[in-house]
């Protein structure tokens, strides 16, 4: 039998501490979301002031990178990019009802090489998406010491 870590609430509030910490420091309002490695949350906050859109994005985008195992941007990017018209998943957004996001803002949380969840961000831009993305990642490695954790804006397992 394979034993696996399992993410729990301590863990997600931890990592949405972390990325709306670094939303602060940039000024910038964001939604955060953590979900399980089935794509259903655990834990979700949108900041004073966020928009009220993001937290069916953030949760769109933490469903995504964890039930496909990487980063919602890498769908998208050139030149294989396998969303991108004419490749293999094009159309792939409109699966789940629309619940599946092929942009910025979405990545897995990998932690002893598998993957137990996914982190979504909605409210800047890609790039401050991003940053606060990777603050959360870190600060999930750094309270699991011990532990693999993947900490790196580009994830695909």
């Amino acid at each position: 039998m394979r034993q696996s870590f399992k993410l729990e609430l301590a863990e997600a509030r931890h990592m949405i501490a972390a990325a709306i910490r670094k939303s602060a420091e940039m000024g910038v309002a964001e939604t955060v979301c953590v979900t399980d490695e089935g794509g259903y949350p655990l834990a979700l906050e949108r900041m004073d002031g966020a928009r009220i859109t993001g937290p069916q994005i953030a949760w769109n985008k933490a469903f995504t990178a964890a039930g496909h195992k990487r980063s919602t941007h890498l769908f998208n990017q050139p030149p294989n990019g396998p969303a991108l018209p004419g490749n293999e998943a094009f159309g792939i957004q409109w699966s789940f009802d629309g619940k599946f996001a092929v942009f910025v803002g979405g990545f897995p949380i990998v932690v002893d090489d598998e993957v137990v969840g996914g982190i979504g961000l909605s409210g800047g831009n890609g790039e401050q998406d991003t940053q606060c993305g990777v603050a959360a990642l870190q600060a999930l490695q750094e309270l699991l010491q011990g532990r693999r954790v993947l900490v790196a804006a580009d994830i695909k397992k």
